[in-house]
Parts: C-alpha cells; structure tokens; sequence
C-alpha cells in the first residue's frame, strides 16, 4: 500500500458526524468497549479463483462502480487489482481518496495532492529494490515512490478526481525492450472514467518479454493511514467489483469467496463491511461497525461469468 504506516492504536469511542451531506463517518457505538487494530484496514478482501492461468498476458481491466462520492477526508482505497501476479510478480493498483508520494526521484518530499489512482509492482523476492528506473510518469503532475516498508516496491501515482459513479481500471502491455542485455517490458495503467475519458496514471517496467498471469485475482476495500490523516475514519459506501477481464476474455471460474480479515491478522479490520455477489459483480457495503460471526469472516460467493450460464 502506498503509504506511511502509522501504528498506534486508538479508542473506539469515535465521533459521529455527517460529511458533505452524502458520506457518512463510521462509529463505533455497536463494538464492545475496547480498541481497534492499527491501520490500514481490510474491510473485504474479494478472490476470483480460475480454472487455469492466461499465457501470453496482454492487458487486465476490472470495472468498479461506486454508489457516492467519497471526499478526501478519509483514506479510501478501492482496488479492483488487489494482488495481482505475472511470472511470479507482485502488481497491484486502484484509486484512492488520498495519493501520496515523492514529486520526483530527487525532490523525495511526501506530497499529498488528494484523491488519484495508484500502480505498484514488487521484487520477486521482496528485498531486491526496484528502482525508479523502472517508473515511467504519464505527466508533471504524477508521484513516485521505490520504498521498502511493505516489501520492495516501486510505483506511480497520479491525481484524479473520482466520485460517484463506474470506472474502468486497467494494466496493458506496452513496449518490450533489451538494455545491456536484459529484456524488460512496460506495462501501462489507464482508468476510463463514467464519461469514456480515458485517464493515462503511468508505467512500471517488469523483467521479461511474454507473461503468464496467474490462476487467481484479487480486489479489496481499504481504509489506510497517512501522515496527513494518520487515522482515518470509515466512510459509508457500497463498492461493486465486476468480473475481472484478462487479455479481453472472462476466464472460467472454478471459485469466488470473500474474507474480512480480523483483530490479530495482518491488515486486520473492525467487522464494518459485507460482501454479496450479485450477478457476476461482487458488491462490498460498507456499513456501521457489527459484531461478526467466525462463520461469516470467510465464506464463497456463488458468482456467475458473464455470457454463462445463469
């Protein structure tokens, strides 16, 4: 996740007030006296399990659709890629309600410019540093980042003002290259607005010339932590994740479960989501804070592919 941690931990007795008239501030009224785990937070960790794995990757696009605008007063992470994986690399990316980063690789400053969308890669191994070498910004007014605190990584970000409505988030092959012997090849993210504009967020560069992706895909819902919001709150909102399109196919699926991570678990959460496949969508509603069942905290999703049958 591109951000600072911050780990303290803080009282659940949390104020309860309206935003904009449209986003309502979580409480914790419904939780038993006690505290919440350190952010981020996982609200609801979606996994689309395929029959096979794709050759020859291409491109990945997954539709998002958001029910209300959610203002920069929260830390919001809406990732249709949540864990993605190609030769055995680490990608992930989406759109959040606070980007932040480094303006270039030698101004290395924390700017927090507002709501953007976000592309990630890791090492293989996790400790092998990826350098900005292999960041290719798609304007001036794009942010990066290679950092180690979550793993080696690298990543590009970009300012874009999302709010309510559907989104087309997408990785596509770009060029491939041989430099001092070594072949690489750029891939590039774009995200397609309710409009039809298509918004370019940048390139990250991963070792190899033809891609395998792998049998699995990952989205989430995430409430995260900066320097600038070291605690945010939990805004109200219903987030649905269509059905996840590689190289312009649906692959066929073998499973589709949901998991809401608790207290104690990595990224663990308050139980302040839901998740429900309604067609071949997955919609996550964010909701006031309950009291969740063990049974309830993962469990499949009887999801459809889109063009099957029903």
């Amino acid at each position: 996740m591109n951000f600072t941690r911050q780990s303290p931990l803080w009282s659940v007795a949390t104020l309860a007030f309206f935003l904009c008239g449209t986003t309502a501030v979580r409480t914790a009224d419904t939780k038993p006296a006690g505290q919440l785990p350190p952010q981020p937070w996982h609200l609801a960790d979606v996994w689309w399990t395929f029959e096979e794995t794709t050759p020859h990757f291409e491109s990945l696009e997954v539709d998002v659709t958001v029910d209300r605008d959610v203002p920069d007063t929260f830390n919001l992470y809406i990732s249709p890629c949540g864990i993605a994986k190609i030769n055995g690399l680490d990608f992930y990316g989406g759109l959040q309600s606070n980007i932040n980063g480094w303006a270039n690789a030698t101004n290395q400053t924390r700017v927090h410019p507002g709501k953007g969308a976000i592309f990630s890669r890791w090492s293989n191994d996790k400790k092998t540093p990826v350098g900005l070498e292999n960041v290719r910004v798609a304007g001036t007014n794009c942010l990066v980042e290679s950092a180690g605190y979550e793993g080696e990584f690298a990543s590009v970000r970009r300012p874009f003002a999302w709010t309510k409505g559907s989104y087309t988030y997408q990785i596509a092959k770009a060029q491939t290259e041989v430099v001092d012997g070594k072949t690489n090849t750029w891939f590039t993210c774009r995200v397609k607005d309710t409009a039809g504009q298509v918004h370019e967020v940048g390139s990250l560069r991963f070792e190899g010339a033809d891609f395998t992706f792998w049998a699995r895909h990952a989205a989430f819902v995430e409430v995260y932590s900066t320097a600038k919001i070291p605690h945010s709150e939990i805004p109200e909102v219903k987030v649905s994740f269509a059905y996840p399109r590689i190289n312009g196919q649906f692959p066929k699926l073998k499973s589709a479960s949901v998991v809401h991570t608790g207290p104690g678990e990595r990224s663990g959460a308050p139980d302040a989501a839901k998740a429900v496949a309604e067609g071949s969508s997955v919609v996550v509603t964010v909701e006031p804070i309950f009291e969740r069942t063990s049974s309830e905290r993962r469990h499949s999703l009887d999801l459809k592919v889109p063009g099957g049958p029903s």
